[in-house]
């Protein structure tokens, strides 16, 4: 008996489907975004790569002449090595760290566009009166779902994509 309450619940709701990576997929500002962020992550990870390289130059050099300097100046070159390796791990946890400057700024290029996506969702799911929207793109046990539930081309629609 509850089984059937269950079910008449759920035969009462109404479900559509969307697929986000589908959407993202098809707007031109979100491919402009992720460009842009792959040219900065391209740049910032230069930029640690020539510290790390630099770190490098200076251990081979003090391997090579090790064994010519005085106990102080050994200990000056290793004090310099790991101070740049120091530097360029400080710099790459700046940079792609959890709150790092990537981070903020894919917040600030993407974050926009889900909002968008988001407020169409809302809106197409009060115009159809869904009462569930569900991303298909992660939900890992849909097997199969009709075509007719999938309301991703409403919503590049509404977004003004192609």
């Amino acid at each position: 008996m509850m089984l059937l309450a269950v079910l008449g619940v759920q035969a009462q709701q109404k479900i559509a489907y969307i697929d986000m990576a589908y959407i993202l997929k098809n707007l031109p500002q979100y491919e402009s975004a992720n460009d842009q962020l792959t040219m900065i992550s391209k740049r910032w990870q230069k930029e640690v790569d020539a510290l790390t390289q630099e770190a490098r130059v200076l251990a081979t050099n003090y391997q090579t002449e090790q064994i010519f300097l005085s106990d102080e100046l050994k200990e000056k070159r290793e004090q310099e090595i790991l101070d740049k390796e120091k530097e360029a791990l400080e710099l790459k946890r700046k940079y792609f760290g959890a709150d790092g400057e990537l981070f903020k700024k894919r917040e600030s290029l993407i974050k926009p566009i889900q909002d968008e996506i988001y407020a169409a969702i809302q809106d197409i799911a009060g115009e159809k009166r869904y009462d569930i929207v569900k991303d298909r793109s992660s939900e890992p046990s849909l097997i199969y779902m009709s075509n007719k539930l999938d309301i991703s081309d409403q919503v590049l629609q509404k977004l003004g994509a192609k």
